[in-house]
């Protein structure tokens, strides 16, 4: 009877891994070993800060779902201590928590990731983590859309302004 208890909550867990991936925006696996529980504590309290849930979970059920989700490619990551953290609000937010934590606890290491549904090695979570935030990008982008009008606004007023003197002059001239 113990087993079946125990399958079912298995089961539960690999539901709800399956619930977390499907929502994430963007996850980002990596190999803890070495790490200090306090440097842990302020990981998670630097994840939290950021909406993302930082868990430690075992590689066989993770490995599970996501096969259940259709993701073989990061069974190769799912060995050893392995922590995942499920971005649900800035999709860039975790991989640049788990690059600064790198570089001041020098114990993590990322094994691989996925943004929007897309596996992505090591290499692609570090490219991540150097992208600026969305609401920057967002401005850049409205800042070269904006850029012609404002150009073209000044040109505009340039013309009706020289227009305006031309008149007057001919009309003070009559």
């Amino acid at each position: 009877m113990a087993s079946k208890a125990v399958f079912e909550q298995k089961q539960q867990i690999v539901e709800e891994i399956k619930t977390k991936v499907k929502a994430a925006k963007s996850m980002v696996i990596v190999d803890y070993k070495g790490i200090t529980v306090k440097n842990d504590t302020e990981l998670r309290a630097k994840m939290r800060e950021a909406n993302v849930e930082y868990k430690v979970l075992k590689n066989k059920l993770v490995k599970i779902a996501l096969n259940q989700l259709g993701y073989t490619e990061l069974d190769k990551d799912l060995e050893g201590t392995t922590a995942i953290s499920f971005a649900m609000g800035d999709l860039v937010a975790p991989a640049k928590i788990i690059i600064e934590a790198m570089g001041k606890y020098n114990k993590l290491s990322i094994k691989s990731g996925m943004v929007e549904g897309k596996p992505i090695t090591a290499a692609g979570v570090k490219e991540l983590a150097e992208l600026p935030p969305k609401e920057v990008l967002v401005a850049r982008v409205l800042g070269m859309l904006l850029a012609p009008i404002s150009g073209l606004a000044r040109v505009l007023s340039g013309t009706v302004g020289g227009l305006a003197i031309a008149l007057k002059q001919i009309a003070d001239n009559k």
